[in-house]
């Protein structure tokens, strides 16, 4: 158990902790470095946090985080809104825009589905894809989900429902250079990009497996 010499830097180490990754030792040293940080620095520091929180919006289309009720991709004019990539969450977002080769539009679910972690469709942005897919003239859809097996089973209920709904639309899902387990966060730019340009049509991928 650490002696603190201040409550207020034990209360400041106790919420640091929370953060994922970070430990009490953590935490004690980014406490230590904060107090020794001029104090205008400081303000900064929490006054972005504080903005941030409480300021920013979740993309009334994608889901992506924004500045704005709609987010910057989705409001480019030069994108492709016929090509829609579906993804876990916003890291990944994040993960297909440095690799420079997507160009069209994106819609975040927020997890996959994990009955073990009780997560079903309905904890999922499902609803809202399957609402654009109707509404709105997609042409693809890539499923650039993780090669996890939470990852495959989203993927094959996003693929029955899209094709029952609108089977006109095109199905792909990136190809498999990523390893089996693998996330789009920890991929590099080159194999990202290069599982993107050469996706597959995603019922071939099923019965390749």
């Amino acid at each position: 158990m650490q002696d603190f010499s201040s409550k207020l830097l034990e209360n400041t180490v106790n919420q640091l902790s929370k953060l994922p990754g970070i430990g009490k030792r953590t935490a004690l040293r980014l406490a230590l470095h904060i107090l020794n940080q001029p104090k205008e620095d400081v303000d900064i520091l929490v006054d972005a946090i504080s903005t941030m929180r409480h300021q920013i919006y979740f993309c009334e289309s994608c889901h992506n985080l924004s500045d704005a009720k709609k987010c910057e991709i989705c409001s480019n004019l030069h994108r492709n809104n016929a090509l829609l990539c579906v993804v876990q969450d916003i890291r990944d977002v994040m993960a297909v825009e440095n690799t420079r080769v997507f160009k069209g539009i994106y819609h975040v679910l927020g997890g996959v589905i994990s009955p073990i972690n009780g997560v079903g469709p309905k904890d999922l942005h499902l609803e809202s894809l399957f609402n654009k897919i109707k509404n709105e003239d997609i042409k693809e859809i890539i499923l650039a989900l993780p090669t996890t097996t939470e990852g495959d089973t989203t993927a094959y209920y996003i693929y029955k429902h899209v094709s029952s709904i609108k089977p006109s639309v095109l199905i792909t899902t990136i190809a498999r250079g990523l390893s089996v387990g693998d996330e789009l966060e920890y991929a590099d730019e080159i194999t990202l990009g290069r599982s993107l340009l050469s996706r597959i049509d995603f019922e071939t991928s099923v019965l390749k497996k």
